[in-house]
Formats: structure tokens, C-alpha cells, sequence
């Protein structure tokens, strides 16, 4: 099978540094090479770059668009080194015969929904700030730093999916919080079920003393938190999102930072990443970013590597791999 095959893992930061074992056994199906492209690539110098490689693992960016499918030579996969798949034009992917492929969304609950809450935590009760209080030999200085309980809050959970319904069920059951789920795409039932309360978006901005962003990103809810939205809400309102960047207006967010409204924001998802240093969020204190590591646990990377090389040798063996996102009929076994 050596030598039939040449593989690109692309943006990803993590394949096969963690666990070894997982380029090791792309190796044996043949050519293999990492890239680093702009998050901002266009699609028809991604595929020039890309030319000759017929699998890829790709990260959140950069954006595999229908320029991109249109300038590209054969492509059997694309297998997503996680559960999203908005950086790809499934459309576009269709026509051109290539299979995408995720990780299947259990691989990722537990690491993403813990650290939605640990994030949440850390602003409320200013752990950032309070460490740094005492690396600057400043400890007496500790009554600067008092915090807010998570613990009986009102929470607001935006998605109760596969992430959204972890982040329900620890609220619920572990900080006794009265949790409202807000859903399009679930019924009332299923919302119960992981202990939150079915309501509209309005209902949730409205009363929700803290807001945790769980929503896959799709073409009717981008920048879905924006002015009118922030406006509804409660002051002195906490959020925190490991969802997408895009999920939220930023500019509007920065505004309502700086108003006061917003009491504290906690991120690992920025709308155009990699973040830099001069980003306006940094400007506050009240405000923590990590840069895309929700998923950054050995179990968690342990699932999704294995789970990208397993895509690339089912593909290899004309297999179709599991969790595809769509189905191309050139596979049929």
C-alpha cells in the first residue's frame, strides 16, 4: 500500500506530536507532509499547494471551499481532526467524489464541556488575575479578588447538543443551577433529559445569570449574539464560549465589555484564528482566551488521532470511513 497514497495534515497542531503512533501508521500508506497555510488561504492556491495529495487532515482552517474543490486534482478525503465541518464545502466535496469524514462527537464531550465550565469558572472568580496577584509577590493584595458563585445561577445553554448537553448535565447536577436550554433542533423532551428547561433565545438572554456557547456554527446563526441580543440581556451577565468565534459580533461584545454589561467573557474560540496579541479582547481583564484547546486532553487526542488514521486506511482499502459526513457512491463496500 506504500507509495499509492500521499496524505497532507494540515493546520493541525497536535496530530501525531502527542501520539506518534498515529503518523506511524499513515506513513506505512505511503508520502506524508504537514502543512501550515493562512487561515485566509484562497481555495485555488490551497489546492496548488495541495496538488498530488489525495488525503487530508484537516484542522478548523483553513476553509476547503468550491474554488478550492474546483482547482483540485483527485481527492479521496478529507477527515476532520474533530467534530466540526464548516470549514468545508460539503456541496462542493460532493461533485468533486471526495469523502469527509469527523471525529464521532463523544471522542470530544467530556474534554469541551469541562473546559466551557473550568473557563467559566476562571472569570467569575478571577483566577487569572488572582495568580498573577501573588507571582507579583502582591498576596495581601487578595481582597481585590472576590469572585461570583457558579453554584444556584441561572444558566443559559446555547445548543444542547452533543457539547451543549454535558455543559446541561454538570450545571444541573453538579452546581445545582436552574438551566435553560435553548435549541432550535431539539424538542422539549430531549432537553430534559439532560436537566435543562426547553425556552426561546429571548427567554434565556433575559434570565440567564451566566451563558455557555455550545452551537455549531451554521449560515442562519452566525454573529447570533449581536446588539439586539446582548441588549436583552441580564447586566452583570457572564459568558463563555468553546463553540465557534463567529457565533458572536465581536465588535458589539467589545462594546458591551466596555459599557460594563458584560462582567466577564471566557473564550477558546475566536472568529478569525489563529488570535494574536494585539487582539481587542486582550484588553480587558475581566476577559480569558485559550487558543483552541477544548479538545487538548491525551484521552480526547488519543480518540480523534486515531480516529483520523483509522479514516485514512478504510479510505485507502476503499472503505468507507465511519461518522462520513456525507456518502459518495464510488464507495460501496
Amino acid at each position: 500500500m506504500s507509495g499509492k497514497n500521499k496524505i497532507a495534515i494540515v493546520n493541525s497542531s497536535s496530530f501525531g506530536k502527542v501520539f506518534p503512533n498515529h503518523l506511524e501508521r499513515l506513513h506505512r500508506l505511503g508520502e506524508v507532509k504537514s502543512f501550515t497555510f493562512d487561515g485566509d488561504i484562497d481555495g485555488k492556491t490551497l489546492a496548488e499547494e495541495l496538488k498530488g495529495f489525495n488525503m487530508i487532515i484537516a484542522s478548523v482552517t483553513p476553509f476547503f471551499t468550491q474554488d478550492f474543490f474546483d482547482h483540485k486534482d483527485e481527492l479521496k478525503l478529507i477527515t476532520r481532526h474533530g467534530i466540526g465541518y464548516n470549514n468545508i464545502d460539503l456541496e462542493a466535496a460532493k461533485k468533486h467524489n471526495t469523502i469527509v469524514s469527523i471525529v464521532p462527537a463523544l471522542i470530544e464531550r467530556d474534554a469541551v464541556a469541562e473546559n466551557n465550565i473550568t473557563n467559566l469558572l476562571n472569570v467569575m472568580r478571577q483566577t487569572n488575575l488572582a495568580y498573577q496577584s501573588v507571582v507579583q509577590d502582591k498576596w495581601e493584595k487578595r481582597a481585590q479578588f472576590v469572585g461570583h458563585a457558579l453554584g444556584g445561577k441561572t444558566a443559559g445553554v446555547i445548543g444542547i447538543g452533543n457539547i451543549g448537553s454535558r455543559v446541561a448535565e454538570i450545571l444541573h447536577y453538579g452546581f445545582r443551577c436552574e438551566v435553560l436550554g435553548y435549541d432550535p433542533n431539539k424538542d422539549k423532551v430531549e432537553i430534559e433529559a439532560f436537566g435543562a428547561k426547553k425556552v426561546e433565545l429571548d427567554e434565556l438572554l433575559e434570565k440567564a445569570d451566566v451563558i455557555c456557547i455550545c452551537a455549531s456554527l451554521t449560515d442562519d446563526n452566525y454573529h447570533m449574539l449581536s446588539k439586539e441580543e446582548f441588549s436583552k440581556m441580564k447586566d452583570n451577565v457572564y459568558l463563555s464560549n468553546t463553540a465557534r468565534g463567529a457565533l458572536i459580533e465581536e465588535d458589539a461584545l467589545i462594546h458591551e465589555l466596555e459599557v460594563g454589561k458584560i462582567a466577564g467573557f471566557a473564550t477558546d474560540v475566536l472568529e478569525v484564528e489563529p488570535g494574536r496579541a494585539n487582539h481587542p479582547f486582550l484588553g480587558f481583564e475581566n476577559v480569558i482566551i485559550t487558543p483552541h484547546t477544548s479538545a487538548y486532553t491525551m484521552e480526547c487526542l488519543e480518540g480523534m488521532g486515531n480516529k483520523c488514521a483509522t479514516d485514512c486506511e478504510r479510505s485507502a482499502e476503499g472503505l468507507l470511513p465511519k461518522r462520513s459526513v456525507q456518502k459518495i457512491s464510488s464507495y460501496l463496500k
